[in-house]
């Protein structure tokens, strides 16, 4: 399979081809997301929750997204691999954003950088872009502003915020980036940025079915966890019953001293 770029996606977009993007966080699950065909790989700064176990992205460092995304990219021949800048690695200033991007690049050695903001970090947006490096956005709920947001909640529900985010959407699209995160948006508006947007293709995560593409964590999708599942995960497997299952019987042919037997043993 041919290898896919930012253009690539972009030609998605205008051609109306739904684009496929997932997360994932080691060489392992990026070798099966990719083998089974995925147009682009996330490397989220979720990794805080998902990996390292933190109750939120917060505690995440850029040195700890470098090395995650440098696995993913090890395991990675034919998606795009988007590298996440984590909290306070670019909002102190549109140089600091470019020194972080640059990091992530050289040493990840990925193909675009994503990070969260509207209007107010277009310069950095531009200044990255124009330097090189491919820039995917992320607008609506902003796990890295979780608490100014109030917490985890649906964003754009009135006319007023419904607009900030198109206006957002549009400032980060003539900055350059050549895709944008939605997350947590009514379908409504989530499709009315979809078709105002001209050259950024959106990426939907709780923002219905008329956004460009759509992005899931590879945990949820595949069923991995047990107890709190967000409403707009849809898990394709159920991964969790068949680990617990086969560590379950691996521990009972231990313990029964049945494992290991003359054909799992040398002579």
């Amino acid at each position: 399979m041919q290898k896919i770029t930012h253009l690539t996606i972009r030609k998605q977009k205008q051609e109306k081809k739904p684009i496929t993007m997932i997360t994932a966080y080691d060489v392992l699950m990026a070798k099966n997301v990719d083998e089974a065909g995925i147009d682009m790989i996330l490397v989220g700064d979720s990794l805080g929750n998902v990996v390292m176990g933190y109750d939120s992205t917060l505690p995440v460092t850029l040195d700890d997204m470098i090395h995650h995304t440098a696995c993913v990219v090890r395991g990675t021949k034919h998606a795009l691999v988007v590298g996440d800048l984590p909290f306070m690695s670019y909002q102190e200033s549109p140089l600091q954003a470019l020194r972080s991007a640059g990091r992530m690049m050289k040493e990840a050695r990925c193909d675009a950088v994503k990070f969260e903001g509207g209007q107010h970090v277009c310069d950095a947006v531009y200044k990255i872009t124009q330097s090189g490096i491919p820039v995917v956005g992320h607008l609506g709920l902003t796990p890295q502003s979780v608490h100014q947001l109030g917490g985890f909640r649906v964003q754009g529900k009135d006319e007023k915020t419904a607009q900030t985010l198109l206006d957002d959407a549009l400032a980060l699209e003539a900055a350059g980036a050549f895709a944008i995160v939605l997350e947590c948006v009514p379908t409504t508006v989530a499709t009315t940025i979809t078709n105002t947007l001209t050259t950024a293709a959106t990426i939907g995560i709780g923002a219905g079915n008329g956004c460009d593409g759509q992005v899931l964590v590879c945990t949820d999708l595949l069923g991995m966890t047990t107890g709190f599942r967000p409403s707009f995960v849809k898990p394709y497997a159920d991964l969790h019953h068949v680990i617990t299952t086969a560590v379950q019987a691996y521990i009972h042919d231990v313990t029964e001293r049945t494992f290991p037997d003359d054909e799992h043993s040398f002579t």
